[in-house]
């Protein structure tokens, strides 16, 4: 019986989109550990082992004086876009990490004016920078880029960032 509960939970599990999987359990973890986290209802797009897209709305939770995006929600969603991808690589290598960042930075280019993806696309250095953390157990430090931008102007960032990712293998 419990196997066949297990198969079933095994097919519904994998019927469910990632970035569904993903949102749910940002979203939740930010309800549980982080509620500003929560608070600009960050939602993942696209996820899979090369590239992320995270995507925050404007609402009046994450817009400033100006009508644009605040800066403190961008630097959320650059914050979901690497750390998430992160994670769902050590997930998928089959371990499990601690991670922090050291370093942040960013070129704000232009004033987002809609809902923002976020977008990092370095799985495959990051992939190969999770095996190397999860094999040797030491705290490593890798710099990951990522861009913002305005969902429908793709081709347009309104910012560019660097956060410099550290991570060491959970005992």
């Amino acid at each position: 019986m419990k196997a066949k509960v297990r198969e079933v939970i095994q097919q519904l599990d994998a019927s469910i989109p990632a970035a569904w999987k993903a949102t749910a359990i940002l979203q939740g973890y930010g309800l549980w550990k982080i509620p500003l986290l929560f608070s600009v209802r960050p939602k993942v797009r696209e996820i899979n082992e090369q590239k992320i897209v995270v995507e925050i709305p404007l609402t009046r939770w994450t817009r400033n004086h100006l009508g644009s995006m605040y800066f403190g929600a961008l630097a959320i969603g650059a914050d979901c876009s690497v750390g998430l991808l992160a994670l769902h690589l050590a997930k998928i290598k089959g371990g499990q990490v601690h991670l922090s960042f050291k370093d942040f930075q960013v070129n704000f280019l232009k004033r987002a004016e809609g809902n923002v993806h976020f977008v990092c696309d370095e799985g495959a250095a990051l992939g190969k920078f999770v095996n190397e953390v999860i094999k040797s157990g030491e705290r490593k430090n890798l710099t990951v880029n990522g861009y913002a931008h305005v969902v429908g102007s793709p081709g347009e960032p309104v910012a560019r960032y660097s956060l410099t990712l550290s991570l060491k293998r959970k005992e």
